[in-house]
């Protein structure tokens, strides 16, 4: 456990995780017929403490900031669109609001460190307000935010969890909006895999071969000159990360300390992930990948933290996306455990 950060995350539950596995073992079909569904619904148990868990209260959490580095030109669009996004969400019109419906999973959007004033939004309760400042300085040129601020977004990201957690949600996903926030989370990938920025930078929003090389240099250039240090998560948040992504990294904390399953969706969150892990790396057990990004530093990151994704739909969108599909699929394994009958309670023959 880091101690600037206070958390403390209980081990699983190897017990109940073996409670599981047995009666799955004796579901009535043929012998684990049911492939990695029946591991998802395992290692929920364990994370619960308890053989079968409900899993239906589950929320997607949109982590929401802005980024100085977009001053650099890394993104095919302006950082105003992080700010339009966050009403889009608040108002049901976007990608994650389609999916988390179709899905029946709650949707709430936090304000980490937007430049919009979102006072409106807070107000009606549409968005949580944790702002530790209006957008993160320029890692390029400076640090992308103080120490101290650092060590914020991750403890109002754990709050978050908390909330939720006593509302009685039982799994958590993480979402993400903030223009600009590839760049920083293909740096943390950078630092954190000690791979080349050429390799792991990917296209984002779109950006075309001449954006991309220069979004490779930025990348390299403010790793170079701030200099993170590779096993410490809060000097790489603070020097060139996002308060979206330190609110992720809290949040994935939260929820594992109060034990409940974590999704994590694409590259920003995944690299949130990475310095939870960093900050407690038995966090790495709470987690399930929702799926495989088209961003070369997704699948880096996953392949650091040894995880790998339910799905993979060649998607890029972030949101939380990924997340509102691979859910239901973590409660179908908790489910058949759960609800499907063994041999013996069908009064059915097994196999000799």
């Amino acid at each position: 456990m880091d101690e600037r950060i206070g958390i403390r995350i209980p081990e699983v539950d190897v017990e109940a995780r073996r409670r599981a596995r047995e009666r799955a073992d004796a579901l009535l079909m043929p012998s684990r017929a049911l492939g990695r569904l029946l591991d998802l619904g395992e290692q929920v148990a364990g994370i619960a403490g308890f053989p079968t868990p409900d899993l239906s209260r589950k929320a997607v959490v949109v982590m929401a900031g802005d980024h100085g580095v977009t001053e650099e030109g890394v993104s095919a669009y302006p950082s105003d669109v992080t700010g339009q996004m966050v009403h889009g969400f608040a108002a049901g019109m976007a990608g994650i609001n389609v999916l988390s419906r179709h899905a029946g999973i709650d949707v709430r959007v936090v304000d980490m460190g937007c430049r919009a004033d979102l006072s409106a939004l807070v107000a009606s309760g549409a968005v949580i307000d944790m702002k530790v400042a209006p957008g993160t300085r320029n890692m390029r040129r400076q640090n992308a935010m103080s120490p101290e601020q650092a060590v914020l977004c991750v403890r109002r990201g754990a709050e978050v969890a908390r909330r939720l957690a006593d509302e009685g949600v039982a799994m958590i996903g993480t979402g993400d909006m903030g223009i600009g926030n590839t760049t920083p989370s293909a740096a943390i990938a950078v630092v954190a895999t000690g791979r080349k920025a050429r390799a792991l930078t990917g296209r984002g929003t779109g950006i075309d071969d001449a954006g991309l090389s220069r979004k490779t240099r930025v990348i390299e250039q403010s790793i170079s000159e701030r200099a993170p240090s590779p096993r410490d998560a809060l000097d790489i948040l603070s020097k060139i990360g996002g308060f979206e992504i330190g609110g992720i990294a809290g949040l994935v904390l939260g929820a594992a300390e109060r034990r409940l399953p974590v999704v994590i969706d694409g590259v920003i969150s995944t690299a949130g992930a990475v310095l939870a892990w960093l900050l407690e790396p038995r966090v790495r057990d709470y987690l399930f990948a929702a799926h495989r990004s088209v961003e070369p530093a997704h699948e880096a990151m996953l392949a650091l933290l040894g995880l790998r994704p339910i799905l993979d739909l060649e998607m890029r969108l972030g949101e939380g996306t990924g997340c509102a599909l691979a859910m239901p699929i973590i409660e179908a394994g908790a489910k058949v455990i759960r609800e499907m009958a063994t041999f013996a309670e069908a009064g059915v023959s097994g196999a000799t």
